[in-house]
């Protein structure tokens, strides 16, 4: 068993409970229905709180604010949750909220997340693992959020939109669509502007992966006929290429929101 440091000036609730080796820091707060799991760092002046759990290893820098009532005023003080997964990184300032009766009152963050300064994770939001917001990213409530997804500086997320796994939101965007897998979506109001290829060569997906992508991308947002008929082509002729078949199962799902797409026909 790894002993706690926690420094004597921290205010832990009585019902809180904390991992092995959990370290809390200076002037920090832990509400009585939170759960540190072992390893968990707060650095200093941070505040955990409501029903919130915190997987094991990750840690939370000065200034955050996470499990407090979300920003809904619909929410009438309902049993909701925060979890956030292992090995998180949740710098200065950020704050995330937990669920509420019209969202499945929970709102869930995966593993090996990095929560840059001042981002914002709304109420009933499911973000997966291995993500990246950059500063001052904004997620508003019913947002989905994919594994591997990057989301550059000051861009904003429109509630009850998705994005897919891979995908990249460039830095000031504006997103109020549903953006793809593997897609890249940049301006204010954003539009599809590629694929994330970057993104797809840093995590080892192949040259032949990468260029059946390309082909299934040109034809399902070419100019000619309807979104629904390019993508029953797609899934026609791409439909022994998982990574294509996750994009067309994407749009098939829906959502509350429609698909975000280039401003023009790419090029051929």
């Amino acid at each position: 068993m790894t002993e706690r440091q926690i420094h004597p000036t921290a205010i832990i609730e009585d019902g809180a409970t904390l991992g092995d080796g959990v370290k809390i820091g200076p002037y920090a707060m832990v509400g009585r229905d939170v759960t540190l799991g072992d390893g968990v760092e707060i650095v200093s002046h941070a505040v955990v709180a409501g029903r919130t759990t915190i997987g094991p290893r990750t840690r939370i820098f000065p200034f955050a604010s996470i499990g407090h009532q979300p920003q809904d005023l619909k929410f009438k003080g309902e049993a909701s949750t925060l979890s956030v997964g292992s090995d998180c990184l949740i710098r200065e300032g950020v704050t995330m909220n937990p669920g509420t009766e019209g969202g499945g009152l929970t709102t869930v963050v995966g593993d090996n997340c990095a929560f840059l300064a001042n981002s914002h994770v709304g109420h009933d939001c499911q973000v997966g693992s291995n993500v990246i917001l950059s500063n001052n990213v904004m997620l508003a409530g019913h947002v989905t959020v994919g594994n591997y997804v990057i989301i550059g500086g000051g861009a904003a997320v429109i509630q009850f939109a998705r994005v897919g796994d891979h995908a990249f939101l460039g830095g000031m965007s504006g997103l109020e669509q549903d953006l793809i897998p593997y897609g890249m979506a940049l301006g204010n109001r954003a539009h599809l502007s590629g694929l994330n290829i970057v993104g797809l060569q840093r995590r080892g997906f192949s040259r032949a992966d990468i260029h059946d992508l390309r082909r299934a991308y040109r034809l399902m947002f070419a100019a000619e006929g309807t979104m629904s008929e390019r993508v029953t082509d797609v899934s026609a002729e791409f439909s022994g290429h998982p990574i294509v078949v996750e994009i067309v199962e994407f749009i098939r799902a829906g959502g509350k929101r429609s698909l975000c797409t280039p401003r023009a026909a790419p090029e051929e």
